[in-house]
């Protein structure tokens, strides 16, 4: 039995530079069980392996497409007895979304440390319930895949525009999210169209099953089950469900008001024409060839093939601020 299962994927951005310093760590700490795959196609293996060694805790350290394997391959396996290990998410991606919601971030091998220590004594103060998102694309025998945040709209563009025009550029990530975020808002805000700003998107329909639909172009459109929906916020929600929607409306002057109230933590404290904030455990997108990113994977919304969102039910997560 290990206390800590550690599920590398060497090939992630982050792990380039790290993984030898992880390595080193996992060798001087046998309570560490560390696995390592070469592509995501090997995480059901690896979680095969994983759970023959009973860990307290599955730790992942990856990019945002493992984190989104391993809890597709986590949630649909049933590698392990009744109810999983929680799971625990180094800050080694490019955008750390579910790592920062679970109180990790800065140097992933002082969280490491830390999970580490957390593991050796009582877990239950730090054990937390999320629900996933199962995103289905109208193929009812397809198997749903599994995450947590998922961006659409002109948010999927500028997630999109970022990946392919400014991470190449080799900055930091937090300098290359701010130049996306700038590009973004500039062309919404003056209705621009160019090579170097990001592709505008397309009108896209949103239902909200029993709860009403909505219909036209967002600027941003997020489903999530984090805590945090946006800038680092928590937003109040409406309605019933554990699904997380916020569309706002393709108007300069909304994407500003979100902008600045989000900044204020004032997002969701009371209604605001032109975004829409709401709750739901099944919500269909459809419209005209529309991307969507859910936890770094590409979907698209399509009138003929729509892309529907469940939500699970809750998974033990490790949160490291208790």
């Amino acid at each position: 039995m290990a206390l800590v299962a550690l599920l590398s994927n060497p090939h992630s951005t982050g792990n380039k530079s790290l993984l030898p310093q992880v390595r080193s760590y996992c060798a001087k700490n046998p309570d560490i069980f560390h696995y390592e795959v070469e592509e995501v196609g090997q995480i059901a293996r690896a979680l095969e392996m994983i759970a023959r060694v009973k860990p307290k805790v599955l730790v992942v350290n990856g990019g945002d497409g493992t984190v989104q394997a391993a809890l597709t391959e986590l949630y649909h396996g049933g590698h392990f007895k009744g109810t999983p290990p929680p799971v625990a998410v180094l800050p080694n991606g490019k955008t750390n979304l579910i790592a920062l919601d679970l109180g990790a971030s800065g140097d992933p091998l002082q969280a490491l440390a830390e999970i580490l220590e957390l593991a050796k004594g009582d877990l239950s103060g730090h054990v937390v319930a999320r629900e996933l998102i199962a995103l289905s694309e109208g193929n009812e025998n397809a198997r749903p895949v599994i995450g947590m945040f998922l961006g659409g709209a002109y948010l999927a563009e500028t997630i999109l525009y970022c990946r392919n025009k400014i991470y190449p550029l080799g900055l930091p990530n937090g300098i290359s999210h701010v130049i996306a975020a700038f590009a973004a808002i500039f062309s919404v805000l003056f209705g621009l169209k160019a090579d170097f700003l990001p592709r505008r998107s397309e009108a896209i329909r949103i239902s909200l099953i029993r709860d009403g639909e909505l219909k036209g172009r967002f600027s941003v459109l997020i489903v999530t089950t984090l805590e945090k929906l946006l800038l680092g916020g928590r937003v109040r929600t409406e309605g019933s469900g554990h699904l997380k929607l916020m569309a706002v409306d393709h108007r300069p002057w909304v994407l500003v008001r979100m902008i600045v109230a989000s900044l204020a933590g004032r997002l969701g404290k009371r209604r605001m024409e032109g975004i829409h904030i709401s709750n739901g455990d099944i919500i269909r997108i459809d419209g005209g060839r529309s991307n969507v990113i859910l936890d770094g994977e590409v979907f698209e919304a399509d009138s003929d093939r729509p892309i529907v969102l469940r939500s699970t039910p809750p998974v033990p997560f490790l949160k490291l601020a208790a």
